[in-house]
């Protein structure tokens, strides 16, 4: 897998995750360049320097920023290492994502989920993006640091999730106001694809549907968006 970006390296290198070698493009002398490569070799990571087309050829879009990690394939998480750990934790926060299948709407939604601190992030093994070098991109890293399942069965997981505590909200147009919702506790959040939202069979395994008022003439946000203003608003509750 190659990690790509300064930011996504830079996270990378803060794990204890195997990295095969570091792709630096010759002439990045910023003094956050420098940083990144200074905690690279800290780190004990091979640092090869090279010219701007060999990195360019690596990231045919060009959007390397000078720095490409060449690293193992991404871990999933064990879904009964992470149902272990939000057993017995009093504001468990777990997302399920229900058939996302745009890559760039994965690596937003891990971005939200790891800057908001949340548990965990479940995704199916099928009809659904999985995490590659574009969404580790997008997630600027974050990856890295979110425990991400992959599981054959969402609604086994939920039904697991449910057993522990958690209660389950589908985030979805003709819900209860999400702003008149009480999200404290142990809370599981789903989040459907694009087009389709959440599943039938998959919504009735939650507790109830939540909805973010909307005013305009569409209705309608991207998931991603949708997401971030739902965890938010949890997170909001949970600091009053």
């Amino acid at each position: 897998m190659k990690i790509i970006g300064k930011n996504a390296v830079n996270e990378l290198i803060k794990t204890d995750k195997t990295v095969d070698k570091i792709l630096v493009q010759n002439g990045m002398r910023d003094g956050e360049s420098q940083s990144i490569i200074k905690n690279a070799k800290n780190r004990g990571f091979k640092v090869q320097f090279a010219e701007k087309a060999v990195l360019d050829k690596e990231c045919p879009n060009g959007r390397h920023q000078g720095f490409i990690a060449f690293t193992s394939d991404f871990v999933y998480t064990d879904f009964e290492d992470l149902l272990s750990a939000v057993k017995d934790k009093e504001n468990a926060f777990v997302v399920v994502a229900d058939g996302i299948e745009d890559p760039h709407n994965l690596g937003s939604i891990i971005r939200v989920l790891e800057c908001a601190g949340a548990d965990g992030l479940i995704i199916g093994k099928h009809r659904s993006a999985q995490v590659t070098d574009l969404v580790m991109r997008i997630s600027e890293g974050s990856a890295n640091h979110l425990p991400v399942c992959r599981v054959v069965n969402l609604n086994t997981a939920i039904d697991k999730l449910k057993e522990v505590g958690l209660w389950a909200y589908a985030l979805e147009l003709g819900g209860e106001n999400i702003y008149k919702t009480d999200l404290k506790g142990k809370l599981l959040l789903v989040i459907g694809g694009e087009d389709t939202g959440v599943n039938r069979l998959t919504r009735e395994k939650c507790d109830g549907v939540i909805t973010i008022p909307m005013h305009g003439k569409v209705n309608s946000l991207n998931a991603s968006v949708a997401l971030g203003v739902g965890v938010f608003e949890a997170m909001r509750q949970r600091t009053l």
